[in-house]
């Protein structure tokens, strides 16, 4: 039987020693706010560490899940949650008196854009209003939420020492970004390098220590403004990548090039090029929305992130430019977009995932609305969707349904799309990610 050694933390403090000891000797009690992409996941791997483990979330219906043992994500399977709550290492409340008998507390909620583009952390103060009510010596406390630049120490740390306790001493406060990849088969929560940085030297420590405990590697960096724009570099990042290489697309429209066929080829140089690839705009929890939240900082700083701006100015626009492409694909048949039948293939924002967030079909179907044309969609991943006070239903891809409709848009290239029966039986054809790379035809148009 090993015997657990209370060490000595780095400022000499008693209450990072214990806390240090509760988690070297896997006897901190971990907790998780919000237990959506990020938060079930990261629970999870707290539970197998073997910390007894509670999520906490103000949905009811993920909470009961949890503890029955069911998974609602496309990352996690239900054996792997149910082996974790038998084992009584994992369960779910929404009852935020939790917060008082843990150790540990890691934020994973959301954090969306307002319609005016400015960062909206409701979600974050009511995490920490909650956190506040019941915080006690020797609690570690780490925002996992994308945010700007900042956050941390001027937002959560002055409304956790309001409390009468001091940061590093009495209560622990560090950031470190969320990286999750919804529907990455190859990277999750365990083997993405996690990047941490804390208020103080000792934050930053017992954070370390922390995630130490499960995943594979952990890079701790200086401070919590450091890791706060690491996220968001890494996203915008994309962003601006992405919107290089639709405007790119649009250009290569214009000059009647395959920017597809320029992509691949310019992608054989083994050094100085990484290809992106054009789609029909942003989706997600994190690319259409971060660097809005780095260019928003920007801008209270008094610095013009215009490179930034423009790059959401083109990846926001192409949406339409999809929609453009169906009244091509119609005229081209005759018809109008008013009055036609068009259906979306993939409403997700990504493949092989069910995450609408942010997804690029929602504008595309929403225009199409708006400018007359019957739209249904189709989406294995996605059974039923709300979309302007209508209530929807996934089509069945059967070859009749297909043929049923004018226009076909492929907007989200899930691997079980029937690629054959959509080339061999729809009448127009709008793909928007090459999915019928290698096929040509008159009634197919690429972006």
């Amino acid at each position: 039987m090993s015997v657990c050694v209370q060490p000595v933390g780095a400022d000499g403090g008693l209450e990072v020693d214990r806390l240090i000891n509760a988690i070297r000797c896997r006897e901190a009690r971990c907790g998780v706010i919000g237990l959506g992409y990020v938060g079930l996941p990261l629970a999870l791997e707290f539970a197998r560490a073997g910390f007894r483990t509670i999520g906490i979330d103000v949905d009811r219906a993920k909470v009961a899940a949890v503890n029955a043992g069911r998974s609602y994500i496309v990352d996690v399977q239900d054996a792997e949650i149910a082996e974790q709550v038998r084992a009584g290492r994992l369960s779910a409340t929404s009852d935020f008196a939790a917060l008082a008998t843990l150790d540990t507390i890691n934020i994973c909620v959301p954090t969306p854009l307002r319609k005016t583009k400015d960062p909206d952390l409701a979600f974050v103060v009511s995490a920490v209003n909650e956190i506040s009510k019941y915080l006690r010596c020797g609690q570690l406390v780490i925002l996992e939420s994308t945010t700007y630049p900042g956050t941390t120490e001027e937002l959560i740390l002055p409304k956790l020492e309001a409390t009468g306790m001091k940061v590093g001493e009495d209560f622990f406060l560090a950031f470190s970004p969320e990286r999750v990849d919804p529907g990455n088969p190859r990277f999750n929560t365990r083997n993405i390098p996690k990047v941490v940085g804390g208020v103080t030297p000792t934050c930053t420590a017992v954070a370390v220590l922390l995630y130490r405990q499960r995943l594979e590697r952990v890079v701790p960096v200086s401070s919590t403004q450091v890791a706060e724009m690491v996220k968001l570099l890494e996203n915008t990042f994309r962003s601006v990548n992405i919107g290089l290489v639709n405007e790119l697309a649009l250009m290569c429209t214009r000059m009647k090039i395959d920017v597809w066929e320029v992509i691949e080829a310019a992608a054989t140089k083994p050094f100085g090029f990484m290809p992106f690839y054009p789609g029909p705009g942003l989706g997600g929890h994190c690319i259409p929305i971060d660097p809005f939240y780095l260019s928003w900082k920007a801008r209270a700083s008094g610095f013009e992130a215009r490179f930034i701006e423009l790059a959401g100015h083109v990846n926001g626009h192409m949406p339409e430019h999809v929609v453009d492409l169906v009244s091509q694909s119609l005229n081209h048949q005759g018809k109008a977009v008013h009055g036609s039948r068009v259906l979306v293939l993939g409403v997700a924002y990504k493949a092989d995932i069910d995450d609408t967030r942010e997804s690029p079909s929602l504008d595309i179907m929403t225009t199409l609305v708006e400018r007359g044309a019957r739209v249904d969609y189709s989406d294995p991943h996605v059974p039923e969707l709300e979309l302007g006070g209508r209530d929807l239903r996934s089509v069945p891809l059967t070859a009749a349904k297909i043929r049923g409709y004018d226009c076909v848009v492929i907007a989200t290239a899930h691997r079980d799309l029937p690629l054959g029966e959509i080339a061999r039986h729809a009448r127009g054809i709008v793909d928007t990610r090459n999915a019928l790379r290698g096929k040509s035809s008159k009634k197919i148009l690429r972006i």
